[in-house]
């Protein structure tokens, strides 16, 4: 688990720097003068910065859920690493299907990727 632990937490890393990136790689004077500055006032954010933030904003989202389970099978010994590798993979998968700007397939990574985090519920749920 600890290894599926640690690739989300990678992944998060990563997609931290895309929204600059994609700022930098625009070409737009305004976005790369913003990346030089106290970064005050965000100027508006060109398709790319704006599918890259509202990646890294759902990764966020995602990774409040995935990281208890994922602690919470480590400390009950209990096997939700099918469910954590499906979420995880499908993460990765997701940034580039957001960054081409495919809603359907967006959407169906986005839900395989919470099929994992069912997975990793149904694991770790106590019975009886």
């Amino acid at each position: 688990m600890a290894v599926w632990i640690l690739a989300a937490l990678g992944l998060f890393v990563v997609q931290t720097f895309l929204p600059s990136t994609a700022r930098a790689l625009s070409g737009d004077s305004v976005q790369k003068r913003f990346l030089k500055g106290n970064r005050d006032v965000a100027p508006d954010p060109t398709v790319m910065v704006g599918r890259m933030q509202r990646a890294l904003t759902n990764m966020i989202e995602a990774l409040i859920v995935f990281l208890p389970l994922a602690v919470l099978a480590q400390a009950q010994g209990t096997d939700a690493t099918t469910g954590a590798a499906i979420f995880v993979l499908a993460r990765i998968a997701y940034v580039p299907a957001y960054a081409v700007g495919i809603p359907l397939l967006r959407s169906a990574i986005w839900t395989v990727g919470h099929v994992g985090l069912g997975m990793m519920v149904w694991a770790v749920w106590p019975v009886g």
